[in-house]
């Protein structure tokens, strides 16, 4: 008689996170792409539901701006412009990407928390929630922007300036994408201390407004000294509008170290934006 031995080996699995970038799952975003298109669809819709005037709202805002900064600031003020360039198409090239970036900031910044059910209860990357509000913001850009081709038109015939399309509007979609990763890298940070802190509701309209004072929107980046540039333009606005007046209007251009500052910042403010929102993302639906 022959005894047979049956040896049972145990498997064990060791389930670690994982490190590095890897840890970001930015592949995920792809994979919910979909979700990610019913989002700005379903923003579009609700933003100006049961509003009389619908999306000319998107228009009206930087249009009105535009109007009281150009009496206040360009006709009692006297403040100067670049070139000469008349007062109220100065401005409203600033506005147009100013407001792309603060409503891409206040809607992501609360993105977390104005869609509770969401995060407690399906499961998908929450990091979807701020990056479709960020994106969002681009329909209205192209509505504003239409507006903005219509003044220059106007200025251009009235002769106080003139309308010329050349290479510099090849930078714009550039400059655009600054704004953009700038909102978004500011808005993940404020996003996930928001779940926690909702006096990050009460901070988002001031800080709005500060960024509006500290970036060349009323007045042109030159009547800044010399040598507060380059700290000056540690603020990535800074870079946006005044890429957007040299390719638009003419002014000075902005390449140069200066630039290459702004867009180190709002490189770094989206990578650490994304670092601290992943290292979060796991506490969203308890505290939230």
């Amino acid at each position: 008689m022959s005894t047979e031995i049956t040896r049972h080996e145990t498997k064990i699995i060791h389930i670690k996170p994982t490190q590095g970038w890897a840890s970001l799952n930015l592949r995920d975003l792809w994979t919910y792409r979909e979700l990610i298109y019913f989002m700005i669809w379903r923003d579009l819709k609700v933003r100006y539901k049961q509003t009389v005037l619908g999306v000319t709202w998107a228009i009206l805002q930087p249009f009105l701006q535009m109007v009281v900064f150009s009496i206040f600031f360009g006709y009692l003020a006297g403040m100067p412009t670049d070139n000469g360039i008349p007062y109220p198409i100065f401005t409203y090239v600033a506005l147009l990407p100013f407001t792309l970036f603060t409503k891409a900031l206040n809607d992501a910044s609360r993105s977390l928390v104005g869609h509770q059910n969401m995060v407690t209860k399906i499961y998908f990357p929450r990091l979807i929630l701020p990056l479709s509000s960020v994106l969002g913001g681009i329909v209205d850009f192209g509505l504003a922007f239409i507006v903005l081709i219509g003044l220059m038109i106007y200025y251009s015939i009235t002769g106080g300036f003139h309308f010329i399309i050349n290479a510099a509007w090849l930078w714009l979609p550039f400059f655009i994408i600054l704004a953009l990763v700038t909102a978004l890298g500011v808005a993940l940070w404020l996003s996930a201390l928001y779940v926690q802190y909702r006096d990050v509701g009460y901070m988002l309209p001031f800080l709005a407004e500060l960024f509006k004072f500290i970036s060349p929107v009323v007045y042109s980046s030159t009547m800044i000294p010399e040598q507060w540039q380059m700290l000056y333009s540690i603020n990535p606005m800074v870079g946006v509008v005044n890429g957007f007046r040299w390719a638009l209007l003419g002014a000075p251009s902005p390449i140069g170290m200066g630039l290459l500052v702004s867009t180190i910042v709002a490189i770094v403010l989206l990578a650490s934006g994304l670092v601290y929102f992943r290292r979060m993302e796991r506490t969203f639906a308890d505290t939230i």
